[in-house]
């Protein structure tokens, strides 16, 4: 007879409230029967599946437009989000997985045309705060960066990120020990300075000093082989984005930069030397070159066009061949007298080198 009575589904609206009171109870003063404890966790657990099956479908049926926007709503109605981030170090791994796939998916989803969940961040930035800084702690690390990035997909929640006191505390998250979450940490990292081009345009122009000082010194001149990998790829593709025009023409008008990036075609390892030579190649085309780097590289003519001439990657790469001629050819005929020419458009493509 107990199977012929299955219980009512519950609604989105219900599943939100009920899971809303268990985040309440895991974050109140630790209760002191264990078993009861272990219950309601358990029970928070399968509400968050149950939410995350109405976002995203199951095997057997495709989510409900309706449900997720009444699921949305009555998420954002309170400080769910807040309760949730807070009782994430609480849950097991699989409920861990679940809640992140579930804010993810919130972060996307419209009511009434609008995507709430940005007023709602716009609203308590502090939020975001306890994300960022979860790279301090080994136990939410990989929760809370995967969670933020999917945060940072609204312009205005990325451009706070950009403009507070963690874009400093990134340099010491990128070199964190274990590898994991300093990977993790290069993802977001990542995330902040590419997604969004006219915040990141604005955020470099303002920042450029202290920014690629320490982007310098703590990423390019790393010991690391991964951090220096990184760095120097991020680098390329900053400074090749047609939004961060002005900060390209102001990096590689350095002699102090251009000295780094020729350390880091001299690396051992031939994906720096690689990822390197996409960032070296504008210092040589640079149509306005101050005289010190003009010097600089009529100096080292002889050994950089030695260099070059055997600098070769394993797949044919029509577009590196092409640049790595017209850096041969610029090298070759610089003179304090002569202007050079500019690239065409570059393609920094994914090829590896030998």
């Amino acid at each position: 007879m107990k199977g012929l009575f299955k219980p009512k589904p519950k609604t989105p609206v219900e599943l939100v409230k009920l899971t809303r009171e268990l985040l309440l109870y895991a974050n109140r003063t630790a209760e002191t029967r264990e078993k009861k404890r272990e219950e309601k966790m358990s029970e928070l657990s399968k509400l968050l599946l149950e939410m995350r099956t109405v976002l995203f479908g199951s095997d057997q049926s495709e989510p409900n437009a309706d449900a997720c926007e009444q699921l949305t709503r009555e998420f954002f109605k309170e400080d769910t989000l807040r309760l949730l981030i807070a009782s994430l170090p609480k849950l097991a791994m699989g409920p861990r997985r679940d809640a992140t796939h579930v804010v993810a998916n919130l972060q996307r989803q419209r009511v009434d045309t609008k995507l709430i969940a940005c007023p709602y961040l716009e609203a308590n930035f502090d939020v975001m705060d306890t994300l960022i800084l979860g790279y301090e702690d080994g136990d939410v690390a990989l929760t809370y960066g995967a969670i933020a990035r999917e945060c940072i997909r609204h312009q205005s929640v990325a451009r706070y990120v950009l403009e507070s006191e963690h874009m400093k505390k990134f340099f010491s998250f990128l070199q964190i020990p274990n590898f994991d979450i300093a990977s993790d940490a290069q993802a977001t990292f990542k995330e902040l300075l590419t997604r969004h081009k006219s915040t990141v345009a604005e955020f470099l122009s303002k920042n450029y000093d202290w920014f690629f000082q320490e982007y310098n010194s703590q990423l390019l001149e790393s010991s690391s082989y991964i951090t220096k990998r990184h760095a120097v790829k991020l680098l390329g593709d900053i400074l090749l984005d047609r939004s961060n025009s002005a900060v390209m023409v102001k990096y590689v008008s350095s002699l102090d930069n251009m000295r780094i990036l020729m350390n880091l075609l001299r690396d051992s390892n031939k994906n720096i030397q690689f990822e390197s030579f996409h960032v070296f190649k504008l210092f040589v085309a640079n149509q306005n070159k101050p005289p010190e780097i003009i010097s600089v590289l009529i100096a080292n003519r002889s050994k950089l066009l030695r260099f070059f001439s055997d600098f070769n990657i394993d797949k044919v790469n029509e577009q590196f061949e092409a640049d790595k001629s017209l850096v041969i050819r610029e090298i070759a005929t610089l003179d304090l007298n002569e202007t050079p020419s500019t690239y065409g458009d570059d393609d920094d493509g994914e090829t590896s080198p030998s």
